[in-house]
């Protein structure tokens, strides 16, 4: 009776053990990034194109707004065995400039973000592929608005 009972407790240690060192394969999808974030991303992602284009050409970089931002494809994946997000969607998109107005509709954007370890902030990943086919990444620091405090109740 004893060797049966220590029989199934090897071998209930051996599964526990298993099982505790497997790692999650993609990021859990409880922790996906919320509104907010996907626009501060998007946002600093269009700001800083335009800034980029705008230094080049020697002229005012415009105000970028985003508007009707739909998230199509939210994927949990690991980006150097750290969890990350690779979303898929479509913006409409409204600069002004110093002397006009441009409006695009239905804009695709393709970005990966990865929260940080602490859970208070991301970072817009963007991926370089080398001369060798091998994967570089590049990351910057997303600011995203604080969270709204929760309204009190009415007392009516």
């Amino acid at each position: 009776m004893l060797t049966i009972f220590a029989r199934w407790l090897g071998i209930g240690c051996l599964l526990l053990l298993t099982l505790g060192a497997c790692q999650p394969v993609s990021a859990p999808l409880e922790f996906a990034p919320d509104g907010p974030v996907v626009r501060a991303a998007l946002t600093y992602q269009l700001q800083e194109t335009q800034r980029r284009l705008s230094e080049q050409l020697e002229t005012p970089a415009p105000q970028v707004e985003l508007s009707n931002i739909r998230v199509e494809t939210l994927e949990p994946i690991l980006i150097q065995k750290l969890a990350a997000y690779h979303l898929r969607g479509r913006y409409d998109l409204s600069l002004t400039l110093p002397r006009q107005h441009q409006a695009q509709k239905n804009n695709r954007f393709e970005i990966y973000l990865q929260r940080q370890e602490e859970g208070k902030s991301w970072r817009l990943l963007q991926r370089e592929v080398l001369a060798d086919q091998t994967t570089q990444w590049y990351s910057e620091l997303i600011e995203t608005p604080p969270p709204s405090p929760p309204e009190a109740p009415s007392s009516s």
